[in-house]
């Protein structure tokens, strides 16, 4: 099986096709059209209301980010504490599956606990500026 191993980047540009597209959809809603409902909704949450426009934004361009594989673990790291706040504060009370249910914030913040780890793979921005190999920048 050592032949799948070659690809491995693709299963890094797949995993981060899929947390961008779904982070970008989530996050736009809010930022063009919610942010001030967003920020109320935080709000009613007990969290400070301002958490509300970092959430949306860390859900928009985070997710644009991760599309484009640039500060890919970064931006993973952003997003992983902003779905563990929502599951969390949102959705663990439902359970884990059913309306409003954890399963699906757990199973994308678990893509993007694996690509702060991974990173974004050869297939992104973020090789291609570093040089496109596996050795440090010189300074």
């Amino acid at each position: 099986m050592r032949y799948l191993d070659r690809l491995q980047p693709l299963a890094l540009f797949v995993m981060r096709i899929t947390l961008g597209i779904i982070m970008v959809v989530h996050g736009y809603h809010k930022v063009f059209g919610g942010l001030r409902h967003h920020a109320q909704f935080v709000a009613s949450l007990g969290l400070p209301g301002w958490l509300g426009y970092v959430s949306s934004f860390t859900e928009f361009l985070g997710g644009l980010f991760i599309l484009a594989g640039m500060f890919t673990r970064a931006a993973a790291f952003a997003i992983c504490i902003n779905l563990c706040v929502a599951i969390w504060k949102v959705h663990l009370h439902k359970g884990l599956t059913g309306d409003g249910g954890f399963e699906f914030p757990l199973a994308v913040a678990t893509l993007a606990f694996a690509l702060i780890f991974l990173g974004g793979g050869p297939i992104a921005l973020d090789h291609v500026l570093r040089g496109g190999g596996n050795s440090p920048r010189k300074s």
